[in-house]
């Protein structure tokens, strides 16, 4: 076990795993603001909308993938800025590249991750008519994978 725990790469990954859940958490929550207060996408069986026993208007499948794609542009927008700062302060290295440049790299690994991910979310809703929630989910899972490697390999000095 203290093998395990003296295993840097391990160390790292626990690390962004934190990181990732303190950007995920911010992604949720700003998905879910928008989503219920700017543009509607949730259905009255998700979770968060039964929890509350929030009043939702009624959608159909392409007005609620739509707005879902939105709300989750909006939540990428601010959640990939506190990975960033959380990524660079505390799990990798900076200095592969100058900060703009790694900047860039960043939003753009992590924008081809939302895009893939936000298209399944839209594909899942709107074909298979799947929970908002679910295919939320897959689009973090999604995300997460892309989002390791590409940071860990491309972006930063690992």
């Amino acid at each position: 076990m203290l093998a395990l725990l003296q295993n840097e790469n391990l160390i790292q990954f626990i690390k962004y795993a934190l990181a990732g859940g303190l950007a995920t958490l911010t992604h949720i929550i700003v998905f879910h603001l928008v989503a219920l207060k700017r543009f509607p996408a949730l259905q009255k069986n998700d979770y968060l909308v039964r929890m509350l026993d929030i009043k939702i208007p009624k959608l159909d499948n392409n007005a609620r993938a739509r707005n879902s794609m939105i709300c989750n542009f909006l939540a990428f927008m601010v959640s990939n800025l506190v990975a960033y700062i959380t990524n660079i302060l505390w799990v990798f290295e900076a200095g592969r590249y100058n900060m703009v440049i790694e900047i860039l790299l960043f939003y753009a690994v992590s924008g081809l991750s939302m895009v893939i991910g936000t298209s399944l979310m839209g594909i899942l809703i709107k074909r298979f008519g799947l929970l908002t929630t679910y295919a939320f989910i897959t689009n973090i899972i999604t995300a997460v994978m892309i989002n390791y490697i590409l940071r860990k390999y491309v972006i930063f000095l690992s």
